[in-house]
């Protein structure tokens, strides 16, 4: 009996001390985690760049008996049949669903279906005759369910549940598992008298037949089949909310909370009603009949959630808010909007990260929302494994779970780069309008699927402006950019001053990012003073003037691009003491010109061409040698260069200059003289 006593101690110790961790975790982190975790994981009307199939599954009509999943010892066996209703895209006699061997034992085909042959996961189904593009018709498929770990059907303790994530649902029911062919979702299911299960859409009605109970579940909305899911238990707990429509508050919609005993959602209940309304405010009003979450009621499902469609599976007592703040943005970046393909998957998990700093901005103001980007921002760049967002690869193979799930690239970079794209916007309103007009879309969007592309091309409709550029370096290129910024403060005389600054980018692992830079001076006396400039291309240089003396420079000093590494720091800028220079056509030998104009008065410009990088020191001299002035001393990089020189302050008379280009280590490499002629 202490032996006992002893073990149940320390699960429930262990237990506290697992739940006290996700307590303090971001829910992305939570979600990335299990799913890059899954064991046993497998590698129309929709938007523009969603992949076309042969046929486009309308609805699974499934009819399941899983009494006995219930009972002692808690088989994973059940039988049941699957209503397969299809249009024809392609002239075909004969149509392929997944459905893997060693879950799912095909007894028989019927209705359209004529004979099948199911080896290698695939089940051919051969149909009664060839149909052509548009028609439509329905195959039925009788099966088995084995009792065997597949890590899709989970049960225990009186407890069942699915879990599909990324392509699992052919473990459960014949489909066809890609995320892109969306279908409506009608599922009978009969279990024991004293069970009550949840699934996606609305409960139509449950019967009584003896001491078992049928539910009946459809999904008005098409669903993913990885979205797919049945969660019940015996005597499970349930709560239910109901939150009323921004557009009607006389309609109203279930918010079901499923949960263990020993649990108390209540808290969330309350939270979940004000998330709803604000994600509503921010992204279109929810679009399904009911929502709810779901404790798991079976072992498995020990750490985070799933985002099935209109019933989250959390973790046993995991009603923690950084987690459903996640999953219930995916409500809508997920299951009312899919991905298109694995490729694009940030659609979904960057979008529900975001979700999570979004609610910190909503709960505790804007910068308990920064401070959630910066923090994910830091996570990205501790952790870059050094791939792109968007491979597209993966809409052809689905990679392993670690790769399409990856923490820092699908989630943490995904996230930062709508931080990123707001404040490229340079408009809140705007960069919501964006998200409203995508999630809103019902043509191309909503209750259906999108392609990077479609979401770029949605987003630079609605904000007016193309926005291909941004989506192709921070999300279609690898890394980010690694600055190496250079200010300069010239003291120009008469109470003048120039700020010079050079924006450099040396990262070799990712091409240049443009970007609309933000940088702050700050001076003796007076307010600071910012400016926001557009970054087009790399050693870009803007030189701004004052009447007061600069003493501080910043670069984003709001870390706006939180994606980004190097430094920025004093050095010289060509042009800040009256240099100006062109670096497209680069110079084969070094060379001085004659100033022009010559005689002058009180302005000249000196020219001279470098064509390796060098220190360049351009001084004048009287004709006894003395030196005036130096106009000029830094190190220029290959380019042509002007030089501004006022004489206002010399005498008239002859005049000479000289240049001296040397090596960082101090070599000449070029010295020339020249005579000018100041006349007043």
């Amino acid at each position: 009996m202490n032996k006992i006593l002893s073990v149940l101690l320390a699960l429930f110790f262990s237990a506290g001390i697992v739940f006290s961790q996700i307590n303090m975790q971001k829910g992305s982190e939570l979600c990335s985690h299990r799913k890059m975790n899954l064991p046993g994981s497998f590698f129309q009307g929709d938007s523009p760049n969603t992949p076309r199939h042969t046929f486009d599954v309308l609805d699974y009509k499934l009819n399941l008996d899983i009494r006995s999943c219930f009972l002692s010892p808690y088989p994973r066996s059940f039988t049941g049949s699957v209503i397969v209703k299809f249009r024809i895209d392609t002239a075909l006699s004969s149509i392929n669903l997944n459905a893997i061997n060693t879950s799912i034992v095909v007894s028989s085909v019927g209705l359209s279906g004529v004979s099948f042959t199911h080896t290698g996961n695939i089940l051919n189904i051969v149909l009664n005759r060839v149909y052509n593009p548009g028609e439509v018709t329905e195959v039925q498929v009788n099966y088995s369910h084995n009792n065997v770990v597949d890590y899709a059907i989970y049960t225990g303790n009186g407890g069942f549940f699915t879990d599909a994530p990324p392509e699992g649902a052919r473990k459960w029911f014949p489909c066809w598992d890609k995320p892109y062919d969306k279908a409506t979702v009608d599922m009978t299911v009969k279990v024991p008298a004293n069970v009550k299960i949840g699934s996606n859409g609305r409960l139509a009605d449950s019967t009584v037949s003896g001491d078992s109970l049928n539910y009946h579940w459809i999904s008005r909305d098409p669903v993913a089949t990885y979205l797919v899911v049945l969660t019940g238990k015996v005597n499970y707990n349930l709560n239910i909310s109901y939150w009323h429509k921004l557009s009607n508050p006389s309609d109203s919609i279930p918010l079901r909370f499923y949960f263990n005993t020993g649990e108390n959602p209540a808290a969330m209940q309350n939270t979940l009603l004000n998330m709803i309304t604000y994600y509503s405010q921010k992204f279109g009003e929810h679009g399904f009949e009911k929502n709810g979450f779901a404790t798991a009621p079976a072992p498995g499902f020990s750490w985070a959630g799933m985002e099935n469609q209109t019933l989250t599976t959390l973790c046993p007592n995991c009603w923690n808010e950084n987690l459903i703040s996640h999953e219930f943005g995916h409500q809508w970046f997920g299951d009312m909007v899919t991905c298109a393909t694995w490729a694009d998957v940030w659609l979904n998990e960057g979008f529900a990260t975001y979700c999570e700093s979004l609610w910190l901005e909503k709960t505790s103001g804007y910068t308990a929302y920064k401070n959630d980007i910066n923090s994910t921002a830091t996570g990205y760049l501790n952790s870059n494994p050094g791939w792109p967002i968007y491979n597209p690869q993966w809409a052809v193979v689905t990679p392993d779970v670690n790769t399409l799930y990856n923490t820092a690239i699908t989630y943490y970079k995904g996230a930062c780069v709508l931080h990123m794209l707001r404040y490229v916007l340079n408009d809140t309103n705007v960069f919501f309008n964006c998200l409203r007009g995508y999630t809103m879309d019902t043509t191309d969007f909503k209750y259906k699927n999108a392609a990077t592309d479609d979401f770029t091309a949605k987003i630079s409709q609605v904000s007016g402006q193309d926005l291909t550029w941004f989506i192709d370096e921070w999300v279609k290129q690898p890394n980010h950019p690694v600055y190496a910024n250079l200010y300069q403060f010239a003291d120009l005389g008469n109470g003048s001053w120039n700020v010079g600054f050079q924006a450099k980018q040396t990262q070799s692992n990712s091409p240049f990012h443009r970007m609309p830079l933000t940088v702050r001076i700050t001076f003796s006396s007076g307010p600071d003073t910012t400016f926001r400039i557009d970054n087009t291309s790399n050693n870009q240089i803007w030189i701004w003037t004052f009447n007061r003396q600069p003493t501080a420079f910043a670069f984003d000093p709001a870390n706006d691009i939180v994606l980004k590494q190097g430094t920025t720091v004093a050095g010289t800028v060509p042009g800040t003491l009256g240099i100006s220079v062109n670096t497209g056509d680069i110079p084969k030998v070094f060379s001085l010109s004659q100033n022009f104009p010559n005689p002058f008065n009180p302005a000249t410009n000196i020219k001279f061409d470098i064509p390796k990088r060098s220190n360049v020191i351009l001084t004048v001299y009287d004709v006894t040698g003395k030196e005036v002035t130096e106009i000029y001393r830094g190190l220029c990089e290959p380019g042509k260069y002007t030089a501004d020189f006022d004489a206002a302050k010399l005498a008239s008379g002859v005049y000479y200059y000289s240049i001296t280009a040397t090596t960082e280590n101090g070599s000449v490499l070029y010295k020339n003289v020249k005579k000018m002629v100041v006349v007043k």
